[in-house]
Parts: structure tokens; sequence; C-alpha cells
């Protein structure tokens, strides 16, 4: 009996609907396709596991818009052989998409049930090039630094953490992140080349604030 993927044509339509939008990184679309994200949200949200919205999965934790999710993994301009580091594991779909697009993910999560909930759902789908880290991301993970890709799920304050921009690669690193007050962010866009840093925005955001020694 061949099985079916009862929620296949909800993911494609998805990504159709990200395309839609404006996406064009083929590479991301596909990781889109490829993640389930139903299993990443609670079993009374997952009708709506595949709309365009950001849903709650407790903690006072969110899971982010997929439509934004694609956006910031396209920014970070991935190559199958980098290391990226998340701040912010939250549900773990974020983590899921960096995993199928880079050699490893450091992901950082405060809230050890959050982490832990990931890390089952991770291993559940067979990635394993995830490293789970609970503490303060505010701080990174300069253990296997740098980081050609750094993303960053929860709004900072208009002062990017500075451990983060010291474990950035200077080889071209990228990090997307939100910035800006506790209530509304700008997506931002920072790229590193030597020591000089190159900002670009891209549209207001809502995240949950950052918390931790460089955070809120």
């Amino acid at each position: 009996m061949t099985f079916q993927d009862p929620y296949a044509a909800q993911r494609e339509q998805l990504a159709q609907t990200i395309r839609e939008k404006g996406l064009r990184d083929l590479a991301v679309l596909d990781a889109i396709r490829e993640t389930p994200r139903h299993l990443f949200v609670p079993e009374d949200q997952r009708e709506r596991a595949y709309d365009d919205n950001a849903l709650p999965i407790g903690e006072n934790q969110t899971i982010s818009q997929p439509s934004l999710v694609a956006l910031m993994t396209s920014l970070l301009s991935l190559n199958p052989n980098d290391c990226a580091l998340e701040i912010g594991t939250g549900s773990g779909y974020q983590t899921a998409i960096l995993a199928r697009l880079c050699r490893q993910v450091v992901s950082i999560e405060r809230i050890e049930t959050l982490s832990l909930r990931a890390q089952a759902i991770h291993q559940q789908l067979g990635l394993e090039n995830i490293l789970h880290v609970v503490g303060d991301g505010t701080l990174g993970y300069p253990a296997l630094a740098p980081y050609k890709g750094i993303i960053v799920t929860a709004g900072a304050t208009e002062i990017i953490p500075p451990p983060l921009l010291e474990q950035l690669s200077s080889e071209e690193g990228h990090m997307a992140l939100p910035l800006g007050d506790r209530e509304s962010q700008w997506l931002t866009l920072v790229v590193k080349r030597g020591e000089s840093l190159f900002m670009r925005r891209y549209g207001q955001c809502m995240f949950v604030p950052l918390l931790g020694e460089y955070g809120w």
C-alpha cells in the first residue's frame, strides 16, 4: 500500500503562496514543501498549520508566519557547506528549514521545554545536523563560530547583540533579525565584509521580545 501524505497538497499550496508574494529562492521553497509544519504546532492548531499566519505554541511564544520564515532564510544566502546559528528555537520549524539548506545548525532556546519539544520533532524527522542549546541566545555560541548565517527569531533592540556580530563570518556573513522596540520591529539584513557592516531593511514585523544579557 502506498502511503499518502495528507498534508502534501497543503504544503505545495503554501509554497505557491510564498512564491506569489515574491520569493524566488528555489531551495527555500523546496524546504517549505519538504517540512511538515503541522508537526510543529499544537494539535488544536493543526487545521491552520499551512495558513500563512503565525500561530501560538505555548509558553507565550509563536511559530512565525511561513512567508516570513522563507524570507529570513533566503536572506542568509546559505550554501550546503555552511554553518548557521539560530537564536530562538521556538517551535523548531525555522530550525528544520535551515537544516535542509546547510551543513549544521546551532539553535539556542532559553525555554528548556520548547527546546526539548523541538529536539524530539527533529529526531522524528531524521534531522541529525542540529545542535540544540538551552541558554541566552544573545551570547551566541562561540565554540562553533564563525557562522556564515545568523538568524534571530525574536525582536531585538536597535543595538545588535555584540557577541552575534563577533561570531558572524567576516567573509560575507549574513544576519537576519528584527530590530526596533518591543511592539514593532524592522526586519533587517546585516552583511559583514571584513570589518565593515552593511544593513538593509525589509519592512515592518512583530516578534516576541529577545530576552537576555544583550536583549530586553
